[in-house]
């Protein structure tokens, strides 16, 4: 009762990351308010899924397991997610802000009357005092997000109604295994949750592409911004990766001036990196990038605006013009890497 949840999310029987990593964070969360972090897994063929969860310091798992819940689709979990929150009263549910977390929580809070803050960049602990009410509620959890196109971080609080929910891209919290961890496999009657009417919908076919490049997991991101100039100055990006062994990201500003494809886009509206090397090309560093990259072990920024925004996180700054500096760069790699 009153505990923190997190729905996972599984492609077949595999865990996803954004699910493991909000399952590190959730561990912190119920550690500071004393109570137990559960996690819920749907799908089918589920036998020995613990293994995957249980490092993360889950107590509790929930495995609704049915040939009819994979793949997903919306009328079952939602069925399971709001049947299961109104017998266990979580504090705190915790989803992936994916296609599936997008679609999910929206649904299961407006069933439970308990609001939803999505693409959280931070999440913590704290007091709320209602001036109005007089009255002052403690150990909230305080849902942060950049708001008003990311000139503003907001933290929302929702003191009275539960669960607290809230969603999270992938690449915003790190996942981190906690040693040893057992904790209790509860397997639940699934047609108890679920009406047979809610497997109105079958998937006949999948198709599923994979991913073009390793942005999240490259030790070394070459990102360029507006100032890059066209998509032949991005050319100039992938040169220099390609000597660096790195990865090329972008900012939206270069995604929408047609420069980079979107899948290749960090920031709020993209992806999360935490490179060991970060190398910011002709990118201003608006709040909304920043968010996307601001983990990043060293950033470079190579800029000819020396009071541009990026370079007051950056370690170091090469202050010239990327078509200057950058074919420098690719000649002394070529020459120094043979």
């Amino acid at each position: 009762m009153n505990n923190v949840f997190v729905y996972c999310e599984l492609e077949g029987t595999t865990v996803a990351d954004v699910s493991l990593e909000l399952l590190t964070k959730g561990r912190k969360l119920a550690n500071q308010l004393g109570c137990q972090l559960e996690a819920i897994v749907a799908g089918n063929s589920l036998d020995g899924v613990e293994k995957q969860v249980f490092p993360y310091g889950v107590d509790k798992l929930h495995v609704f397991d049915a040939p009819g819940l994979f793949p997903y689709t919306t009328l079952p979990h939602a069925s399971i997610l709001t049947n299961l929150f109104k017998e266990e009263h979580p504090q705190i549910c915790l989803m992936g802000a994916t296609v599936i977390g997008r679609d999910l929580g929206p649904r299961v809070s407006s069933a439970l009357t308990s609001g939803l803050t999505a693409d959280c960049t931070s999440l913590e602990i704290g007091s709320y005092e209602d001036k109005k009410a007089g009255k002052t509620y403690e150990n909230l959890l305080y849902q942060i997000r950049p708001a008003f196109g990311g000139n503003i971080v907001a933290t929302i609080v929702n003191p009275e109604n539960r669960p607290q929910m809230a969603t999270v891209r992938e690449g915003v919290m790190k996942k981190e295994a906690v040693a040893s961890h057992r904790g209790e496999v509860i397997r639940h009657d699934v047609a108890k949750y679920v009406p047979e009417t809610d497997y109105v919908i079958k998937v006949i076919d999948r198709h599923v592409e994979k991913a073009k490049h390793n942005l999240k997991g490259a030790p070394i991101v070459i990102a360029g911004g507006y100032g890059m100039g066209s998509k032949e100055g991005f050319d100039m990006l992938f040169e220099l990766a390609k000597e660096l062994h790195a990865e090329v990201g972008a900012s939206r500003a270069a995604v929408d001036a047609g420069f980079c494809d979107h899948d290749r886009q960090i920031g709020q509206t993209g992806l999360t990196v935490h490179p060991k090397l970060y190398i910011a090309c002709g990118i201003s560093g608006q709040i909304q990038h920043i968010a996307g990259m601001q983990d990043s072990g060293i950033i470079i920024s190579i800029n000819n605006d020396e009071n541009a925004p990026i370079n007051a996180i950056a370690d170091y700054i090469i202050n010239g013009t990327v078509e200057e500096v950058i074919p420098k760069m690719i000649k002394y790699y070529k020459k120094n890497s043979k």
